[in-house]
């Protein structure tokens, strides 16, 4: 399913993000971000156009905390990586927004950022394996957001 988030701001990026939605409710969205040597990378978006963490009352703090986790498990029980990155930066978008990344020690940038320069190139076969998870990831996120 494809959707916009629900924010209006002009110029912002997440505001008019067309990647593929795993969950929406009033409060975030989860995308799959469109990152070919990262499948399973995921963004986690308030829909809110607010900067930080600390713009949030303490409920929607603690609401997007426990999303930000229950991704991160989706991620880990699904796709098995060898390590998650969680990070929120939003200096080039200042819209708040976690980003839930699996790693793996064969990735292209590993053990470095994955905005980093790469090392080397992941095996085609084994990105299309990872691909090939995003459904049961898909699953496994709404499993835990709607329980």
């Amino acid at each position: 399913m494809s959707r916009t988030s629900g924010c209006t701001v002009q110029g912002c990026e997440l505001c008019q993000f067309a990647a593929s939605t795993v969950h929406a409710n009033e409060k975030f969205s989860v995308i799959f971000a469109d990152e070919p040597n990262y499948p399973g990378f995921c963004r986690v978006i308030w829909r809110d156009h607010v900067r930080e963490m600390s713009d949030l009352a303490r409920d929607d703090r603690l609401l997007l905390n426990e999303a930000v986790c229950q991704v991160e498990q989706a991620v880990r029980e699904t796709l098995m990586p060898d390590k998650i990155n969680v990070a929120s930066l939003g200096n080039v978008v200042p819209h708040l927004h976690w980003h839930v990344i699996p790693r793996y020690t064969d990735d292209a940038h590993f053990p470095a950022p994955v905005w980093a320069a790469a090392v080397r190139q992941t095996q085609a076969g084994v990105l299309e394996a990872r691909r090939a998870l995003l459904p049961q990831l898909a699953d496994a996120i709404a499993r835990r957001m709607n329980h």
